[in-house]
């Protein structure tokens, strides 16, 4: 059965000189003994011979599922347009046009390869038909691969010929994303100024203590090199207060050798740069658990911690013990959050440090010291997404904010600063430059009433979406009409206590952006 092919240049072996351009010969109607795959063979085979004096490229039409090959000439041919009529656009392809010298490049093995050009037969001057004007819709090979939409290419059969597009010799670069980070905190004490109750992420810059009470936080990127970061929240158990213990110093200690720990990280030499494959987020905890044990100026004391580490290729590993919590935020939606870890009623899992003092005591008058293990943490990995929102907070935000709220509050953000949009059909969609956006400041930093305003402080988009929810939590916790999480639950248990509002409590926030690295964006071919 004939085979409708692409126009292709055959060059002559026996004559002389190169032929012009304009002179083109066509595959028309060929013998039965030319079968579809040999014809097919030859022309791939010409195509490669060729590979100087000519280029393919495909339809950058990306609703243009026909995927035609064209071929254009070096010798300043037009740029062909797609030829397929279902295409609405017809969108050049990116084509770079080769300046080859045509002189010289026919060699006797060449000619001797290309004896099969006899069988072709040259078009009449009728017949012939410009790359850009074509009129009949040509159609690819059986056996052309089609485009994968997923990131793993499909199966292709031995049988394909290599495909001549820079594809072939350039695969598609993996995504790579990187994470932008910002944490804000206020101590239950204190009154809320966004403009100093925040931490801009700088993994070359350690920050002293902050002024955010029994709660810490912490942010480092892993090892020197590679985009993979670590981040989380600790809190410290207030119940240490009674006897005579600072839970700060535990809670605010913990972070810090996690902090180093990161930071220190070093991957195996067959790991790719970047990678955080042997770093996982119970294992962060458990180092930083250890180095604050073996660190004699911490005597006692305990907290919470929830910990997540990422890696550049979009792989988020989340630990989370006690009731700090997790909240991945895709789209104007929740996509997946943390449950919190109690023993009791406001009993959370804790990591601890028991003194022997304390131990001896309650060994002679009975009692039992909490101290669970980062083992105990519940662990889970989720996949990360071009604009997805990072929340790790303590539970003076969880106790006093439902995750509705939270997600409202970080729609409204996104939405403001035109990080989310709405597309054509009202759905929510990311915004092509939300790399700039998360670089660049937003506005500056509010003052908090009776403050200067400081003309040197700005704040980001993750700056801003920590701040938003600190501030929403404060007003909640000292809020006594409106009933937050932990209303609820001592309603739930205790309901002669007549507990209403929020709870007053230390209060801080982890906020993270994904943004997908342009530069190794896929190819849309």
């Amino acid at each position: 059965m004939a085979m409708q092919l692409l126009l292709i240049p055959i060059l002559f072996a026996s004559t002389a000189s190169i032929i012009s351009a304009s002179n083109i010969l066509g595959l028309g109607s060929m013998g039965a003994a030319l079968n579809r795959a040999l014809s097919y063979n030859i022309i791939t085979m010409s195509c490669s011979l060729f590979q100087n004096l000519y280029e393919f490229g495909v339809c950058q039409a990306r609703h243009c599922d026909a995927r035609q090959w064209y071929v254009t000439l070096c010798s300043g041919s037009p740029r062909p347009v797609c030829c397929n009529p279902i295409c609405a656009t017809r969108s050049e392809t990116t084509i770079a046009k080769k300046k080859a010298q045509m002189k010289g490049l026919l060699t006797r093995r060449t000619a001797a390869r290309l004896s099969c050009a006899r069988l072709l037969r040259p078009l009449s001057a009728e017949s012939r038909r410009t790359l850009t004007t074509p009129t009949t819709t040509m159609a690819p090979p059986s056996n052309m691969p089609r485009r994968c939409y997923s990131s793993a290419a499909g199966p292709v059969s031995s049988s394909t010929p290599a495909s001549p597009s820079t594809a072939a010799t350039h695969p598609p670069k993996k995504p790579r994303f990187s994470y932008h980070i910002a944490a804000s905190f206020i101590a239950k004490d204190r009154p809320f100024d966004p403009s100093t109750h925040v931490f801009h992420f700088n993994p070359r810059r350690r920050s002293a203590r902050p002024d955010s009470g029994h709660d810490a936080f912490f942010a480092s990127r892993v090892h020197e090199t590679g985009g993979a970061v670590a981040f989380g929240v600790a809190d410290g158990v207030g119940g240490w207060v009674d006897s005579g213990v600072d839970p700060a110093d535990f809670s605010h200690g913990f972070c810090d050798y996690m902090a180093s720990a990161a930071w220190e990280h070093q991957p195996p030499s067959s790991s790719p740069a970047g990678s955080s494959s042997t770093l996982t987020a119970r294992k962060l905890m458990q180092l930083g658990y250890d180095a604050i044990c073996a660190d004699g100026s911490v005597r006692a004391g305990g907290s919470t911690a929830c910990v997540a580490v990422a890696s550049p290729d979009g792989h988020l590993d989340v630990a989370n013990l006690g009731d700090s919590g997790f909240l991945q935020l895709r789209l104007n939606a929740v996509h997946s959050y943390s449950d919190p870890q109690t023993h009791a009623f406001n009993t959370p899992f804790q990591l601890s440090i028991v003194p022997p003092s304390v131990a001896a005591r309650m060994a002679a008058f009975g009692g039992t010291q909490l101290c669970d293990l980062p083992r105990d943490a519940d662990v889970t990995q989720h996949r990360l997404r071009h604009g997805d929102v990072l929340i790790l907070a303590t539970d003076g935000v969880l106790d006093n904010l439902f995750n509705q709220d939270v997600l409202r509050i970080a729609s409204r953000v996104m939405g403001a600063t035109k990080a989310w949009t709405r597309g054509d059909a009202g759905q929510v969609q990311v915004a092509p430059d939300l790399d700039a956006i998360v670089r660049g400041p937003i506005q500056a930093a509010r003052p908090a009433p009776g403050r200067q305003q400081n003309p040197d402080r700005v704040v980001t988009l993750q700056s801003l979406l920590a701040t938003e929810l600190v501030l929403a939590a404060k007003r909640a916790s000292v809020n006594t009409k409106q009933d937050g999480p932990f209303a609820k639950e001592v309603q739930k248990y205790y309901p002669l206590e007549n507990w209403r509002g929020g709870k007053i409590d230390d209060i801080c926030v982890v906020a993270a952006v994904v943004v997908e690295d342009p530069v190794s964006t896929p190819s849309k071919l």
